[in-house]
């Protein structure tokens, strides 16, 4: 993982996009009122950053998938929601 793919995958609009709908389902699944515009930028990183999903758009990026962020076959959903219930706060 190098810190040039976390940084591309944080700022791929279709990446940000499934992270903001995983919020937001989290945040009802919790009981709270969906508003992921408080979580979504820091769940990026926490995302982006992981190791399973950085290696995953890395080597999309590398087979020249056009879509990495938004191919499910790439970085699937359950990615996503463990690494967004993995760095979830614990205080509001």
């Amino acid at each position: 993982m190098s810190f040039a793919t976390v940084a591309r995958s944080t700022a791929d609009p279709a990446l940000q996009s499934r992270i903001t709908a995983c919020v937001a389902q989290e945040q009802l699944s919790r009981g709270e009122p969906p508003n992921p515009g408080l979580l979504s930028g820091q769940m990026a990183w926490a995302v982006g950053g992981a190791s399973d999903v950085a290696a995953a758009y890395a080597s999309a990026i590398a087979a020249d998938n056009p879509d990495p962020g938004g191919d499910e076959a790439v970085i699937s959903d359950q990615m996503i929601l463990s690494n967004v219930q993995a760095h979830w706060p614990t205080t509001p």
